[in-house]
């Protein structure tokens, strides 16, 4: 049994043994494996750390390689682009250079060629000065003389088929210019100074010649009109105009045109609606104001002319105008009550505007001949004329009246109007006058 016992455990110690080598030699195995696989792994690793390294090594000589290559390449580039550059610098100085010696030579072919342009524009401009102040006078001539064509014919080709018809100056030749001229309305007095004076010239001189009578006739005719009397109407500011005379002689019309004509130079006008009796007066006169652009003061229909007047010298001062108008009623039939009214407005003026500059227009018709000098006799009686405004002189043969009213009366005629026109109230020239009705 003991036996049997110790057979049995020696079994079991041989099996346990067994068990015990064969479990070593597996450990063994194990750790032989895992030294196995850690030397694979540790050769791995080493084989690819020479490989990397020999990539590397490889790697570096080609890079530098590449690098050299780069660098080589870039410095002949930037020798190429340093040349490049100094050539196109030397390029753009002379191209700069040349622009310079073509940029003054082309200044200078321009301020020669602006100097020769200069001198063509003012010649130009002078011609062009010359052509346009010629054809304005000329223009304003031939308007006068356009206007004063009937009388003209009345005078002046009346005088020449006389003259023409004699061959040698007497008193019979002498009596019949003496009737053409007082047909024409110069009047008795006048014309026979004019023949007296020209008869006298005639023997001082020892014309004998018809032809040479007609540039006597007009010298002695500029001799009784004066040319020293002012003919120019005062407009500096500030100035006063009062405008008489009778109804129908167009003294509405002429404050409408002399009005545009201060206006086109420049002046501020105001125009006072002096004349309340007639109908309609103020509505024409306003009408002729807004034709010019300039303004009216205006009372009603049958108000005092004076309280018109106050009212227009304190507008004129306040709008600060240059110059005032004052329209006023044309009654002649009561000498006595004309007088008065005149000399109240022309109190109210005093008073009112002391230092204005004062003009009193009386205006006259053309058409009436020496009915016009009988009513500025009658003005001058009444009121200090400063001058005298003819109208229709276009539409009379009359028109010798001119001669007789300066020469008689000693009064300056200082506009005519020769159309119906905003603008055919001309400032009168003597000269003009006498060639137009003349020649």
């Amino acid at each position: 049994m003991f036996k049997w016992i110790k057979d049995k455990l020696s079994k079991n110690e041989d099996k346990i043994q067994e068990e015990i080598a064969q479990e070593e030699i597996a450990q063994e195995e194990v750790v032989q494996e895992e030294v196995i696989q850690e030397e694979i792994a540790q050769e791995e690793v080493i084989q690819e750390e020479i490989a990397q390294e020999e990539v590397i090594q490889e790697e570096i000589p080609q890079k530098e390689i590449a690098q050299e290559e780069v660098a080589q390449k870039e410095a002949v580039q930037e020798e190429i682009a340093q040349e490049e550059i100094a050539q196109k610098e030397v390029v753009q100085e002379e191209i700069a250079q040349e622009e310079v010696i073509q940029e003054e030579v082309a200044q200078e072919e321009i301020a020669q060629e602006e100097v020769i342009q200069e001198e063509v524009i003012q010649e130009e401009i002078a011609q062009e000065e010359i052509v346009q102040e010629e054809p304005e006078k000329v223009s304003i001539f031939q308007k006068l003389k356009q206007g004063l064509s009937k009388t003209r014919h009345e005078m002046g080709v009346k005088i020449n088929t006389v003259l023409g018809a004699y061959v040698k100056i007497d008193d019979e030749m002498l009596e019949d210019i003496e009737d053409i001229l007082v047909s024409a309305d110069i009047g008795m007095q006048t014309t026979m100074k004019l023949i007296d004076n020209l008869r006298t010239t005639i023997i001082n001189e020892k014309v004998n010649d018809p032809a040479m009578v007609k540039p006597l006739l007009k010298k002695e005719v500029k001799k009784l009109m004066n040319e020293d009397l002012d003919t120019k109407i005062c407009d500096e500011k500030p100035t006063v105009i009062l405008v008489v005379g009778v109804n129908g002689v167009g003294k509405t019309t002429t404050i409408g045109k002399l009005s545009n004509k201060l206006k086109a130079k420049g002046k501020k006008v105001l125009i006072a609606a002096g004349d309340t009796f007639r109908a309609a007066a103020i509505d024409q006169l306003k009408t002729w104001g807004d034709r010019a652009e300039v303004d009216v003061i205006a009372h009603t229909e049958g108000a005092d002319p004076a309280a018109v007047i106050f009212d227009g010298i304190s507008a004129a001062k306040s709008r600060n105008c240059d110059v005032l108008i004052c329209d006023t009623a044309g009654r002649l039939h009561n000498k006595a009550n004309l007088m008065q009214e005149l000399e109240k407005i022309n109190r109210i003026i005093d008073r009112g505007y002391p230092e204005a500059n004062r003009e009193t227009l009386l205006v006259l018709d053309a058409t009436t001949g020496q009915n016009a000098m009988n009513q500025a006799k009658t003005f001058k009686e009444v009121s200090d004329l400063s001058g005298i405004v003819l109208t229709k002189l276009d539409g009379t043969a009359k028109g010798g009246v001119v001669i007789a009213l300066q020469s008689e009366l000693q009064i300056p005629i200082k506009l005519v109007g020769v159309g119906e026109g905003i603008d055919d109230l001309q400032e009168f020239n003597m000269d003009s006058f006498i060639d137009a009705i003349f020649d």
